[in-house]
């Protein structure tokens, strides 16, 4: 089977793939689907790579297309914590809400007022540090 019309079809599907993670980039707010599309235009430029290296019948683009995962790895592991330390002081995963973290003196870029906060009705449950028996409550019976 002759690899250059296979390495048109790889071609095409990282191209889509590409596209998809940077419309899904542009078009969302949420800091979720924002680092899922980024991994998924990754995603494309590796099978890319990978498809390059077989039609050349060399192994740089497959060596590079491990490091390049590898990144996607190690960006994944900071984004849920990032999201995580955020979500935790806003209360949301909107990117509007977080227009305070940006550097002294840089101005807004849209002229919309952020959304406000959504008020918290119920505090939410914490765990016991480790070691200590949590406290229980005593049980009323009615007889």
């Amino acid at each position: 089977m002759n690899p250059v019309p296979m390495l048109a079809n790889y071609l095409v599907v990282g191209a889509i793939l590409f596209a998809l993670g940077a419309v899904g980039f542009l078009a969302r707010r949420n800091l979720i689907i924002m680092f899922l599309s980024a991994e998924m235009m990754l995603q494309g430029v590796a099978l890319n790579l990978v498809a390059f290296a077989r039609a050349r019948a060399n192994l740089q683009g497959q060596a590079f297309t491990l490091f390049i995962i590898t990144v996607a790895a190690c960006e994944a592991g900071i984004a849920l914590a990032l999201i995580l330390m955020l979500y935790r002081s806003r209360r949301s995963l909107d990117v509007s809400l977080w227009q305070d973290l940006r550097e002294a003196g840089q101005e807004p870029t849209v002229d919309e007022e952020p959304l406000p906060l959504e008020p918290v009705s119920a505090p939410l449950p914490r765990l016991s540090p480790a070691g200590l028996e949590p406290q229980q409550q005593e049980e009323t019976s009615h007889v």
